[in-house]
């Protein structure tokens, strides 16, 4: 297996706020039992074997901050398989009370709530180490929502849609599947899509992107920036010549 080269520094946050009562006891006994463990030696992980069921699709959010994304579309399609990374703490801690259901409510338990199925799994920390250990094609849709835009000049390189993330990008989505991006920050709309471009390995096929596409789910920090004033821009990309009917 070829050995990255790349930069892989993380450069965001990992902790804020002290987490305390039941939401640490759902890091302590929840995230057990839903985290993805890596395998060993650099072998590959196995999609199909990661959950409580056997996914139809297996889907991919990069950093979902606060996680009611995440959480939403595991509850819609119980039958995919989603992974969602978030290297902040206090980000996973909100993940497990959406997948727990005290998200607005103090835990009674520390279990999945009994409407979930068991389709969710969190790595907590930064995913793209991971990203030779999974599968050729084996992403049906890779979700990066409002990711940090790393505004001055001197740090664009940190930003998440940058050339050697898209080539991995390029790698893990299936040829019937989908890149979604979404932004407030016009400036990093643009970038993705240069970005993209300049890769010749995407083509975007969401023309509309002032609305966001069929079955979005708005994030908390999105209704907050609408709220706010600003804008969102949805992109959504497929690989260049791939067959699709989706």
């Amino acid at each position: 297996m070829e050995k990255p080269t790349e930069d892989k520094r993380f450069f965001g946050r990992r902790k804020g706020k002290p987490i305390k009562g039941s939401r640490q006891k759902l890091i302590d006994d929840l995230l057990p039992k839903v985290v993805l463990k890596q395998p060993e030696n650099g072998q590959q992980i196995d999609l199909s074997t990661l959950f409580g069921i056997k996914p139809t699709e297996v889907w991919l959010e990069v950093g979902f901050g606060g996680g009611e994304h995440v959480a939403e579309l595991a509850l819609q399609y119980p039958t995919v398989g989603f992974i969602g990374a978030e290297p902040f703490m206090n980000g996973v801690a909100s993940l497990l009370a959406h997948l727990n259901g005290s998200h607005m409510k103090q835990a009674t338990n520390t279990d999945l709530a009994p409407e979930r199925t068991d389709n969710v799994r969190i790595w907590p920390d930064d995913i793209r180490p991971l990203f030779l250990q999974f599968p050729t094609g084996g992403f049906e849709r890779i979700f990066i929502l409002y990711p940090d835009p790393w505004p001055k000049a001197r740090h664009a390189e940190r930003r998440f849609v940058n050339q050697r993330n898209i080539k991995d990008l390029a790698r893990l989505v299936s040829d019937t599947g989908a890149v979604y991006v979404a932004t407030d920050v016009l400036e990093y709309a643009e970038w993705a899509k240069e970005q993209m471009d300049l890769s010749g390995l995407f083509t975007q096929v969401h023309k509309d992107t002032s609305h966001p596409p069929e079955d979005w789910v708005p994030t908390r920090y999105e209704k907050k920036g609408i709220l706010a004033g600003r804008k969102p821009t949805y992109l959504v990309f497929r690989k260049k010549n791939a067959k699709y009917d989706k």
